[in-house]
């Protein structure tokens, strides 16, 4: 008995060490992370946190309404700002913006848990910036909180392009690092100790896999400054993010039908991130006069695989004459050629 008694101290002892050796790496390769990818934006105090932004001041001669960039689960500001900052240079002002908890804006109280209380400090920093209407481009989980910002701030939408976004109820359930990183007193044990190590040997496989069938740009982890979702707090807030998405729109998604903004989604055939049939499909039967674009061979990233379609889109949104479906057919022809 004594000597079980021992043993079972002695590996709980090692498990100890481990943990907390695992603790110290996480919290050195987060500094490190900070200090590769330092922020390029502005603090700004919406009340109760502060939302990081880069704020391209409207342009001479611009021809489109301002534009607000909402990227997706797992990501930040880099993410849009890469793909569309230099193509649309001179023709908007822009505002690219980190959700709460995500690059370097701050998580704030509970109700950002879900993408009405994201949408609403988003809504206060576009006000913040002195800009009264814009086209709201939402990718992914981006596409709940642009969806959030249509139904309660519709005065500021003058339109809505979505990008393979996540807005309706699925089968099943999320990942399991996701479950894992919600259970109480062990989820924040797990965000400051393992999933920052796990996370950084499966960097790349999960970067191919939201691109899949399509190859990675290349640079894109860095340019997009991805590793900053590894940091604790950044895991925390995505994986909070991600486990209470589900229960959202279950109870947003029978409202979509009130709004009315000019609206365009654009989805991939072969999504491996999100049930396409399920979430583009069912949002464009639930948004009136909402134009569906189907890209054959397209995967969760339209943004960077099909920016020239995404920007027309956002071009006949703002009301310039566009064939979005001519485009689509352009586009797949490229993907079947690479």
């Amino acid at each position: 008995m004594y000597f079980a008694f021992k043993l079972v101290f002695i590996l709980f002892a090692i498990l100890l060490g481990m943990l907390f050796l695992a603790f110290l790496f996480t919290q050195w390769q987060a500094r490190q992370i900070s200090q590769r990818y330092p922020n390029t934006g502005e603090l700004i105090d919406v009340g109760g946190l502060r939302l990081n932004s880069v704020h391209v001041p409207r342009p001479e001669g611009a021809d489109l309404p301002p534009l607000v960039f909402i990227h997706g689960a797992s990501g930040n500001l880099r993410d849009p700002m890469m793909a569309f900052l230099e193509p649309l240079k001179g023709r908007a002002e822009m505002l690219f913006v980190d959700r709460p908890g995500h690059g370097y804006s701050e998580r704030g109280g509970d109700q950002n848990l879900t993408p009405d209380g994201q949408a609403d400090a988003i809504a206060r920093l576009i006000e913040k910036r002195g800009i009264s209407r814009a086209i709201i481009i939402g990718h992914s989980f981006g596409g709940a909180t642009t969806a959030s910002l249509a139904l309660r701030h519709k005065n500021m939408v003058q339109g809505l392009v979505f990008l393979s976004p996540a807005t309706h109820p699925w089968p099943g359930g999320i990942d399991w690092y996701y479950d894992l990183a919600n259970i109480p007193y062990l989820g924040p044990i797990f965000c400051n100790t393992l999933s920052l190590p796990a996370g950084l040997m499966q960097l790349d496989t999960g970067v191919e896999h939201v691109f899949q069938p399509n190859p990675v740009p290349e640079g894109y982890s860095e340019r997009a400054a991805i590793p900053l979702v590894l940091r604790p707090q950044n895991f925390c807030s995505n994986a909070r993010d991600v486990a209470n998405l589900l229960v959202y729109v279950r109870q947003t998604q029978p409202r979509y039908k009130e709004i009315t903004a000019p609206t365009v989604i654009i989805s991939g055939d072969s999504d491996e991130i999100v049930y396409e049939e399920l979430h583009s499909l069912g949002l464009n039967r639930d948004i009136s006069g909402s134009e569906l674009v189907w890209v054959k061979g397209l995967g969760h990233k339209p943004d960077y695989v099909a920016t020239d379609l995404v920007i027309a889109a956002i071009e006949k949104v703002a009301g310039l004459p566009r064939d979005l479906q001519k485009i689509a057919r352009d586009v797949e022809r490229r993907i079947t050629l690479k």
